[in-house]
């Protein structure tokens, strides 16, 4: 790794709820808290998704009962909403560039990022390169089909969390979600643990770092930058 960090940050390009024909996609404190830690810490971040441009933001998210001090900073700072209307398209990404990837939440990747071919190939050269990996909320779900070396899950054996069956039933979309995170990590294997609903909880095993829910968020970026150390 240089004296400068790069890191990439994917976010979902999927913008509706299943069937229910609701707005989904990305959600906002997921990247917001992120990018200011990273940025604020002096690295260097990309923004990719699977269509370019601009990705969807879960209007829910957009509310003010889930505003933080960063989701405030980044809607009011130009070049960060410069870059998100400017995501890079993920399948002209190359992984050589960046130190890490790390992965928002929102409902979105449930339907995209899950099977999207890009994202599981870069988490798979990241993992392979020994690169940090992370994300949080839903987007552990993006290492569904990734693999190692040996073609086993990367989360196989792995202390990892993300968005809880109790927490997805307390949103009310239990029977809307194709999947739920906290089942799909199990069935892979991983060592899954969580905290209370909607409580910061994050865990570290190696370069995988997981966070459980958007308030996991900044801690999340704090340890994967951390893992670059």
């Amino acid at each position: 790794m240089g004296d400068v960090p790069s890191i990439l940050v994917v976010l979902t390009s999927h913008d509706r709820l299943g069937d229910t024909g609701d707005p989904t996609g990305f959600w906002l404190e997921e990247l917001a808290a992120p990018y200011f830690v990273f940025r604020d810490a002096g690295a260097r971040i990309v923004l990719a998704s699977p269509k370019g441009g601009l990705p969807p933001i879960d209007p829910k998210s957009q509310l003010d009962e889930f505003q933080t001090d960063s989701t405030r900073r980044f809607i009011d700072d130009a070049a960060a909403m410069e870059q998100l209307r400017s995501t890079q398209l993920l399948d002209g990404v190359d992984e050589a560039g960046f130190d890490a990837v790390f992965f928002p939440g929102g409902h979105g990747p449930l339907w995209d990022l899950v099977e999207n071919a890009d994202a599981i190939r870069l988490v798979e050269r990241f993992w392979a390169a020994r690169k940090a990996v992370g994300a949080v909320c839903h987007a552990p779900i993006v290492f569904r089909g990734a693999k190692d070396a040996e073609g086993n899950p990367i989360v196989k054996d792995k202390q990892v969390t993300g968005f809880s069956n109790s927490e997805e039933a307390a949103v009310g979309l239990a029977e809307v979600v194709p999947l739920l995170v906290e089942d799909e990590l199990v069935q892979l294997g991983g060592r899954y643990e969580r905290a209370a609903d909607f409580v910061p909880f994050v865990l570290r095993d190696g370069l995988l770092v997981t966070g459980q829910n958007p308030a996991s968020s900044a801690p999340a970026a704090e340890l994967l930058l951390e893992s670059l150390g």
